[in-house]
């Protein structure tokens, strides 16, 4: 794991890395001006220490990723093969990938509890209890705040888009999703893009 402790400012990346985002939902978080940012005389965002770490804790977002490498990672869709095709991606993507499942609502916050996952990827039409309130209930609660959520549906609608956000989910993809783009989303590096930066 990298230290970035005596630096004072960071770059997209380096912050992607330390709240285990990816690059891409940094930088719409600067465009939409959630996150404070400087822009060099080169037009490149940096980001100081001081508000990175302020963001972080207003949104009980935790700094570095967990001292043991792993990723934990909770699926919560009623569709049974949209569940195993995401678990079968993630494991194939990396060793350091801890996979939970729910299959709906309620099942979601007794596995949030006992599970205690990095990321929930969360689909957001499911009987009984709906994946709007499934991540209100999550982000309400002070144990559960800082459970980064990613909503997944087959209805992308912007009314739905901005319910979730609203709801405080970083990101809505939908489906069917593609692979790499999933994984760029939970923080996990594609077979494809390690090849790329090689």
């Amino acid at each position: 794991m990298k230290s970035y402790r005596r630096k004072p400012y960071f770059t997209p990346t380096e912050v992607a890395e330390m709240l285990m985002v990816s690059p891409i939902t940094v930088r719409q978080w600067a465009q939409k001006k959630l996150l404070k940012a400087e822009t060099t005389p080169g037009g490149h965002r940096r980001f100081l220490r001081h508000d990175v770490e302020r963001f972080a804790r207003e949104r009980g977002l935790t700094l570095q990723p967990p001292d043991d490498g792993s990723l934990r990672i909770l699926v919560v869709d009623d569709d049974r093969l949209v569940v195993e095709s995401l678990s079968e991606l993630f494991k194939a993507a990396s060793e350091d990938v801890e996979i939970e499942v729910a299959y709906d609502g309620f099942d979601a916050g007794r596995k949030v509890l006992l599970f205690e996952p990095h990321v929930v990827l969360l689909d957001l039409v499911m009987e009984g209890m709906d994946g709007f309130e499934v991540c209100a209930r999550l982000k309400s609660d002070p144990t559960t705040k800082a459970v980064r959520v990613i909503a997944m549906t087959g209805c992308q609608t912007q009314e739905n888009s901005q319910r979730i956000f609203d709801a405080g989910a970083e990101a809505c993809l939908s489906k069917p999703f593609d692979p790499d783009e999933m994984l760029l989303a939970v923080g996990i590096q594609s077979a494809g893009s390690k090849r790329s930066s090689a």
